[in-house]
């Protein structure tokens, strides 16, 4: 009989309704101040990044050469199925938390604290990645201006063997302050970045169209070669299992690469995060996520289809793609905007996987699983204060010491992690709680929602079985944290206890 307890009260679910009140707690409620404009401004300020501005070089020469633009398509696909998810689920559960308050309300509270804290190291470690980028790309124009910054301050070991990216730590220290300070500023700021660095990849393809040669898209699926004997735990784990998933070119080449520059769509889901500092929720929160989504692979296809085409895929530069390929053709001038629009772009990119993360951390507090102290909002400011500058000291110092290249890859795994509970929640939730008001529905429920688990499933299997690894790692200190905390603080555990300072609604 306990242990049919114990089992019960790990699938229990917080419904709807009570979400929605919770929100509502003065000490506990967020400022309500977006808009559909400033919801998709931030959807493209964080998924225009790093990823475009840098891994189509990579991809186009190791693994699909001009096919990279169908790599874009085929991981914009498999985020367009994902979206749609989100959507409904956004529209239908207005409340701060994103996957982890829609898994809340169908699957339970352990499905519930597994993604969030699966989304906690997804946003933290995106942060700290990009974070550590955007240092190396000030640094790099602070040199060309004749400004070098000690070895012991740029992240690399100095005499001392002692080394501190600080401006990458105070990167985030400063977007922490930002984003205390009230989304409305935060939104501002992003869209006066966004406006820069979408100016910057119109320039790539506008002015890049003008130098595009025909011979360079031949082949434009280069033919693919053989794998490797005795495949390595970095290989991908598709590789590992079947053996039959080569990691160059051809057609399943473009697969390989599409699992990689899926890193550059990620964002599109933090807009779920804000639905809770949406003015109306259920109608600007689908065209945010839906609208930043479309916007940014129209133009990846596009810059990836100019880029290759300017230069051989074999010549395109790893490190600066985008840069080098005007360089190659004698314009510099183009190049060193590219570099600055990089730079400048990628601040949007901390800021909102920071936003992303705040949320989450904020949403499961307020939920009981993690201390209730971090649930309360700043008085005047009415924003998550104490868990945004609790994370963005956090952060900033893991950004600070740590290079985290090869962690960057548990960025995506945790990204499509998420996307796969968020469609089998709408399956779910669509049996169990049909009345709901939807302002927006999932298309073909439930074909569209198994078509995006599985396609996010293949992704998956594409990334190497280290990621997996150290993944599970992850989870299993999750686990050890919930166990040891969060099942017995949660307030689905004690519904007769009153929430701070006022008492919570009963649970129905």
């Amino acid at each position: 009989m306990g242990g049919s307890n114990v089992g019960s009260s790990l699938f229990r679910t917080k419904n709807v309704e009570q979400s929605i009140r919770d929100t509502e707690e003065p000490e506990h409620a967020l400022k309500k101040s977006l808009s559909a404009l400033d919801l998709t401004v931030f959807g493209v300020g964080v998924i225009i990044g790093t990823g475009i501005f840098v891994l189509t070089g990579q991809v186009a020469k190791n693994n699909a050469g001009p096919a990279v633009a169908l790599a874009f398509v085929a991981a914009g696909v498999v985020c367009a199925l994902a979206a749609l998810c989100y959507a409904e689920f956004a529209s239908t559960v207005p409340v701060a938390g994103s996957a982890y308050t829609f898994s809340y309300a169908s699957l339970g509270e352990l499905p519930a604290w597994i993604i969030g804290w699966d989304l906690v190291l997804e946003f933290a470690l995106g942060t700290a990645v990009v974070a550590v980028g955007w240092s190396g790309y000030i640094r790099s124009l602070l040199d060309n201006a004749g400004w070098h910054l000690p070895e012991y301050l740029s992240g690399r070991d100095g005499a001392h063997g002692f080394g501190f990216d600080i401006l990458a730590a105070l990167l985030v220290l400063v977007l922490t302050a930002i984003l205390v300070l009230g989304m409305k500023l935060s939104a501002r700021i992003t869209s006066l970045v966004v406006a820069i660095k979408v100016a910057v990849v119109l320039i790539v393809i506008i002015a890049g169209a003008f130098f595009v040669q025909s011979r360079n898209y031949h082949p434009f699926i280069p033919p693919a070669q053989p794998v490797p004997a005795g495949a390595s735990l970095k290989a991908p784990l598709v590789q590992l299992m079947f053996g039959w998933a080569p990691a160059n070119f051809g057609v399943m080449g473009i697969f390989t690469a599409a699992s990689v520059v899926f890193f550059a769509f990620i964002g599109f889901d933090i807009v779920a995060t804000a639905a809770e500092e949406t003015r109306n929720p259920q109608r600007d929160v689908p065209r945010g996520i839906l609208g930043s989504l479309i916007i940014c692979t129209v133009l990846y296809v596009a810059v990836s289809v100019v880029v290759t085409g300017m230069q051989n895929y074999t010549q395109l530069s790893v490190d600066a793609p985008l840069a080098d390929a005007f360089k190659s053709i004698g314009h510099p001038w183009y190049a060193g905007v590219i570099s600055f629009g990089a730079a400048i772009g990628l601040t949007t990119v901390c800021l909102i996987l920071l936003l992303g993360q705040t949320r989450v951390f904020f949403a499961m507090s307020r939920d009981g699983l993690l201390p209730r102290f971090f649930s309360r909002v700043h008085p005047r400011f009415r924003t998550p204060h104490r868990p945004t500058i609790l994370l963005g000291v956090i952060i900033a110092i893991v950004a600070g010491f740590t290079s985290l290249s090869e962690l960057a890859e548990l960025v995506n795994i945790g990204t499509l992690f998420a996307f796969v509970v968020v469609a089998i929640s709408v399956i779910i939730l669509r049996k169990t709680r049909p009345d709901l008001p939807r302002a927006f529905r999932t298309p073909w429920v439930p074909v569209v929602p198994i078509v995006s688990v599985c396609a996010t499933l293949w992704l998956m299997l594409n990334l190497p079985a280290e990621t997996w690894l150290r993944f599970a790692i992850w989870m299993v200190i999750g686990f050890a944290v919930y166990f040891l905390y969060g099942r017995s603080h949660s307030r689905l555990a004690h519904p007769e206890q009153p929430s701070e300072p006022e008492p919570a609604p009963p649970i129905s």
